[in-house]
């Protein structure tokens, strides 16, 4: 056991508790619409199965926490450091993500006897104590990672339902376009070039990749008020885009090329009409929503078909406090509004936060003075800085309390099972 000093107060520890205990058991109720068997299959290599998901968010509280912190704890299986390790080298070698798929044993109900037994002893460390800033600033970042994986429960069984040909839905909830009203007009908003702050520094929490704060410099740019929308983009399909090598970098290129790609993952047309695979079951398209699971290289198409670019994580992240609202994350479309889709904006909405993820042409590259935590937990963010591009603002099943404007996602270039989608920029 870890001895600790300079113990937060009685009233922090009960806000850590109640913290856990409600996004603990907002995944429960995320996985609670799925069967056994749902929760058992892996549809690719990039996703999980529920259970796995379950699993590996209590393995990080046993490992990183409960193992070095709680007096007298015992593993609940030992065999589960191996099996529910993600990519914590440091720790031995992880089970192989391709083949989480077949872990039929431990069953289901063991899975949940172990999130319970994790909880149980979680409640009796923040309860006793003693706990320091030390041990808080650890259980915070272990709440904001059950959280990521949060929206990967949700984008991984969307991935496993669109391939199953009944085409099953996760959610009752309607798809259907309420209004009908055409998409907002995409007007350009201008920021001035200069010094911005860019990165997270304080108090708050954030992740080691969002900082240090530093000064970047910036030429004027300006950048569209709204996300590109279905319609939109329907007609960069219209016009040949995924025939036109010209428009398409080499890797993307080859990729449509290889995989016969013409539009959008989970879009298809049906007797003449388009439709995507949402997590409300096949739906029409509606053309004034924005396009959704875009990877790079098609997001980079058409900005190029647009005549325009992709903005760099910096010029994103300056908007956005420039033209921020006080209300912006109230009135975010995020997981708590349970639309489980990117909708149309309201009007005055920019939508840069919640909705999609909005690729930036930026590499996942290190911050000036970016030095990784210490120990395994070290191994969080900093060793993916390696062919990976940046996306920001997070999605309609990010959860609201998670994203902040200093927030950098990462994922390869290829990668469209995210909600992921389009914002242009230009000079």
């Amino acid at each position: 056991m870890t001895t600790l000093a300079s113990e937060v107060d009685i009233e922090i520890r009960q806000q850590l508790l109640t913290h856990y205990r409600r996004i603990r058991g907002e995944t429960e109720q995320l996985a609670d619409p799925l069967s056994a068997e749902d929760m058992q299959i892996q549809s690719m290599t990039d996703a999980s199965p529920t259970k796995w998901h379950l699993a590996h968010t209590s393995w990080f509280f046993e490992t990183f926490i409960l193992r070095q912190y709680l007096r007298d704890y015992r593993q609940f299986d030992p065999s589960f450091h191996q099996l529910f390790n993600s990519y914590y080298n440091s720790l031995g070698t992880p089970f192989q993500r391709p083949q989480r798929g077949l872990l039929s044993r431990p069953d289901l109900d063991t899975v949940f006897a172990y999130r319970h037994t994790i909880d149980s002893a979680m409640e009796k460390l923040l309860t006793d104590g003693p706990v320091n800033k030390e041990l808080e600033a650890l259980i915070i970042l272990g709440l904001n990672h059950e959280q990521q994986h949060q929206e990967l429960l949700l984008t991984d069984i969307k991935h496993a339902f669109s391939i199953n040909p009944v085409k099953p839905a996760y959610t009752d909830s309607s798809h259907e376009d309420d209004s009908q009203a055409p998409a907002h007009t995409l007007e350009w908003l201008e920021i001035s070039g200069g010094l911005y702050s860019i990165g997270a520094e304080g108090e708050h929490f954030y992740f080691d990749n969002e900082g240090p704060a530093h000064q970047q410099l910036l030429r004027d740019f300006r950048i569209a008020s709204r996300l590109v929308t279905n319609g939109e983009y329907l007609e960069f399909i219209e016009d040949g885009g995924y025939r036109e090598p010209r428009l398409w970098l080499s890797d993307g290129w080859s990729l449509i090329q290889q995989d016969q790609r013409t539009a959008p993952l989970y879009w298809q047309k049906r007797e003449g009409r388009w439709y995507q695979f949402t997590l409300s079951g096949l739906q029409p398209i509606v053309e004034q929503e924005p396009v959704c699971h875009i990877n790079y290289y098609e997001a980079d198409a058409y900005a190029a078909w647009a005549g325009c670019r992709l903005p760099t994580e910096f010029e994103w992240e300056a908007a956005v406090w420039i033209l921020r609202k006080p209300d912006q994350l109230a009135t975010a479309n995020m997981l708590e509004q349970r639309s489980f889709r990117p909708v149309a904006p309201a009007p005055g909405q920019t939508q840069f936060l919640g909705d999609l993820w909005e690729w930036t042409s930026s590499a996942y590259l290190p911050y000036p003075g970016f030095r990784a935590n210490s120990g395994a937990v070290g191994e969080y963010n900093g060793k993916f800085m390696c062919n990976q591009k940046v996306l920001r603002g997070g999605s309609c099943v990010t959860p609201a309390d998670h994203i902040r404007i200093s927030y950098r996602n990462f994922f390869y270039p290829h990668q469209s099972w995210q909600f992921t989608g389009i914002r242009l920029a230009g000079e």
